[in-house]
């Protein structure tokens, strides 16, 4: 029996010297995303995104944009939602999306316009077309970020970044207004008048992605 396998050409990589041409071609896009926080509970929504991705010479355009917009929302959810914890012993208890919160079509922006960059794969590909599958999952760092400038906005008399983590739960964006309210108060006032005189924060993120496939 006699197997064929599929080697990409053009790629190599030296490890030692870190020299060579370890991808094919490269997938570009590009975000930007609303977002509201409530500074007293940590909820926060996103309002608004923006999404501009490089297909190449997309042969089905209608699959592509479905490719973008559901790794979009996924990436959201891995952002902000989908935190992991293990108990006592080790064990990890949020195994799957019956454990652990997944987006719904409610965490779906209201306003969500996604469009396909439409340019000619330089490589020789398959209608000189671009890989839509994994590359879109990044770009909603912007929902990220977005959240971060938000809770900034909160202590405008603070320089320093929050402290945000990920996954951007409610319980991490409080923690990041406490660590932000711990600062402020050491220039204006107490931690406790921080949070009481700053409404819900509206903020716009850009992100731009560079995907190696």
């Amino acid at each position: 029996m006699v197997g064929r396998f599929f080697a990409t050409p053009k790629v190599h990589w030296d490890a030692k010297t870190l020299t060579g041409h370890p991808f094919y071609y490269f997938a570009y896009g590009a975000a930007v995303s609303e977002v509201v926080i409530d500074t007293l509970t940590g909820e926060w929504k996103l309002l608004r995104a923006d999404v501009l991705h490089d297909a190449g010479q997309s042969i089905n355009p209608a699959i592509d944009l479905g490719q973008v917009e559901g790794g979009f929302i996924q990436g959201m959810g891995w952002l902000t939602t989908e935190e992991l914890w293990w108990n006592r012993d080790g064990r990890l208890m949020t195994h799957a999306p019956s454990t652990y919160k997944i987006p719904a079509v409610s965490d779906t922006p209201a306003a969500f316009n996604v469009r396909l960059y439409r340019n000619q794969n330089a490589e020789p590909t398959v209608f000189r077309s671009k890989a839509v599958g994994e590359p879109p999952l990044l770009l909603p760092f912007s929902v990220f970020l977005a959240i971060r400038d938000a809770i900034a906005a909160a202590a405008p008399a603070t320089s320093a970044a929050p402290p945000l983590r990920a996954p951007a739960t409610p319980e991490a964006i409080l923690d990041a207004l406490g660590a932000l309210a711990t600062q402020d108060a050491l220039h204006a006032g107490s931690a406790g008048e921080l949070l009481q005189r700053n409404p819900p924060v509206t903020v716009r993120r850009k992100q731009r992605l560079v995907d190696a496939s």
